[in-house]
């Protein structure tokens, strides 16, 4: 039951109209009696009398009319009250699943990479859309039900006894067993439905993955590999929803015979009651009349509780990610800068390690204001985990990063970030604008200064030539454009917050000599302060660096300029000779 009181506190300002939605569900039940009582009524005080005399006694006409006209009136006044009432649930519940999803995603934008390596994207997808709408659809439709049903049996139950309690507990008779075999079925039912979950979390995962790598599935001619994975999947789904209706279908048969057995004991016992003269006709009739009232109840309680289950699985999930919190977060105290940040880097004895894993040690670096600094070394070296602590996409477990002789960890996060520019090598693009990717970071940006930090990263070139140029809303990730004009775009866009530290994770890889080298030189003219730091495989990056660090195995192995470092050997001397031709050189060496 905690996950209804979670939902009910999440609801928020809406808590009175739902519990006059709640007690209006309840009015509408006991409503729900008034036509079969009315009929009983007219039976009694009309159809009977005239039965009995054969000749209509003064005033039966007229008062025929009134009832009728109370009927329709009484119908109309429960049709309106009921049509306001779902405006109410339906309202609130909309209400609800928004601002949940807006918090949840939130949320999710506030996680560290810890968080989307433990958790697939399918299975985020799914807690955001189909276990979303189960909690809208229980606070919208189930709990009214559940209540409907309750109050609707114990009215009818109460009015039964009043009428005629012998004939009441003949009807009864059979609801314990009713009430038995729904309490077994959910007992059951909710593992089934975790179990169904999680199938269609795996399935959604499945068909995520292989859109994402579409390309990569094409490339290799693995569609026949896809279609037999996401079929396996696709399976284990419908074995397990089956699995779960089928539970369900063992139990209803036997349900639906002791509620239907009801009207039996109405026409059997009723019927004897009825000549012996214990009962009127209105009362027998209100008792044929009001049989669903109490067979409808029994009927769908099951199906109501099997929902029920359903959206406790879901909402589990929900509040799981609704309560994952972050570990790197801004501290209360934390430190916003005064004007620009000088773009000083200092590491001094950090380490890191991850998942159990020892990536980074005795780390001993500073990066001076405007510095350019080029990091190499062989891959999982650890240079993009090194780069990563600056914007805090991870923290160090010893030693500590500043920037401008302050800890990363007492700047606010929002603040620390806006002061960094980063382009990595594996390019995300958005599908949006050329122009939009590029002024990401500041939406307001003049199309002037957008097309000022395109022709610096070179995108110029292409974009121009693009259909509508600026204004080409290019493909999910970048399809349509090539690896090196997707790296430009990145470029231009960490270029164009005018960040005071410029991370660049071998954002060039992809581009040609000629294009890399004339990034090189724009990167050298910038017209606002910069510290530039950037992960390289190629010597021509490297060597316009003002300092070259070399880190292997986790730490800092060479530290020194291209003349120095070319000269003296090491893995960047090799690096060198190797993409230079000078392998001879080496050799003999």
């Amino acid at each position: 039951m905690f996950q209804l009181r979670w939902v009910w506190a999440r609801l928020g300002g809406s808590h009175k109209r739902y519990l006059f939605a709640l007690v209006s569900t309840a009015l509408l039940a006991v409503m729900a009696l008034g036509n079969s009582i009315i009929t009983a009524n007219i039976m009694d005080t009309v159809f009977r009398p005239l039965q009995e005399s054969g000749t209509a006694g003064p005033g039966i006409s007229g008062h025929l009319q009134v009832m009728v006209a109370v009927l329709v009136g009484f119908t109309l006044l429960r049709t309106g009250f009921g049509y306001f009432t779902n405006l109410t649930y339906e309202n609130i519940s909309q209400k609800l699943i928004y601002e949940l999803r807006r918090d949840l995603y939130k949320n999710m934008q506030e996680q560290d990479q810890a968080f989307y390596s433990a958790y697939r994207t399918g299975d985020l997808m799914t807690r955001l859309t189909g276990d979303m709408d189960m909690i809208r659809h229980t606070v919208c439709f189930i709990l009214r039900q559940l209540i409907h049903c309750i109050v609707l049996f114990t009215t009818t139950t109460i009015t039964f006894f009043a009428a005629d309690w012998l004939l009441a507990l003949c009807m009864l008779a059979v609801t314990p067993f009713i009430f038995l075999l729904t309490f077994l079925f959910s007992r059951q039912v909710h593992p089934l439905y975790v179990d169904l979950r999680e199938k269609l979390s795996g399935l959604n995962t499945a068909a995520q993955e292989n859109i994402a790598g579409n390309r990569v599935v094409r490339a290799f001619a693995r569609e026949g590999y896809e279609i037999e994975r996401f079929d396996e999947k696709n399976r284990a789904y419908k074995e397990a929803n089956k699995k779960a209706s089928l539970l369900w279908l063992r139990y209803s048969p036997y349900i639906e015979t002791l509620s239907q057995s009801l009207s039996i004991a109405v026409l059997l016992v009723g019927g004897i009651f009825l000549i012996n003269g214990r009962i009127t006709i209105g009362t027998f009739t209100m008792f044929n009349g009001l049989t669903w009232t109490l067979s409808e109840p029994m009927r769908s309680l099951g199906v109501y509780l099997n929902d029920l289950q359903r959206f406790f699985a879901s909402a589990g999930k929900i509040i799981e990610l609704y309560y994952s919190k972050s570990t790197i977060v801004s501290r209360p105290d934390a430190v916003m800068p005064q004007g620009r940040v000088k773009g000083r880097v200092e590491f001094k004895d950090v380490g890191l390690k991850l998942r159990g894993t020892q990536v980074l040690s005795h780390i001993d670096l500073k990066i001076e204001p405007g510095e350019t600094v080029a990091i190499m070394g062989p891959t999982g070296a650890g240079k993009t985990s090194l780069i990563g602590l600056i914007p805090r996409f991870a923290d160090p477990t010893a030693g500590q990063v500043e920037l401008d002789g302050v800890p990363i960890r007492r700047y606010d996060l929002k603040a620390l970030r806006s002061s960094i520019g980063i382009a990595t090598q594996d390019v995300f693009l958005f599908s949006d604008t050329v122009d939009g990717n590029i002024a990401y970071g500041d939406s307001g940006m003049p199309e002037e200064e957008v097309e000022r930090f395109a022709q610096i990263a070179d995108v110029a070139g292409f974009a121009e030539k693009l259909p509508q140029g600026y204004d080409t809303v290019i493909g999910e990730r970048g399809t349509g454009l090539s690896g090196g004009q997707k790296q430009r775009i990145a470029l231009a866009r960490a270029l164009a917050v005018k960040p005071s530290v410029l991370i660049l994770d071998d954002t060039t890889s992809a581009v040609d000599l000629e294009t890399e080298k004339y990034i090189q030189e724009q990167l050298a003219g910038l017209d606002f302060p910069c510290t530039k730091i950037i992960v390289a495989q190629r010597i021509s990056t490297a060597k316009r660096a003002d300092k070259i660090v070399v880190i292997e195995d986790g730490s800092i192995t060479e530290v020194g300029t291209h003349e120095e470092l070319s000269q003296k050997p090491g893995y960047y001397r090799e690096v060198f000779l190797l993409q230079n031709g000078g392998e001879e050189e080496r050799q003999v060496g």
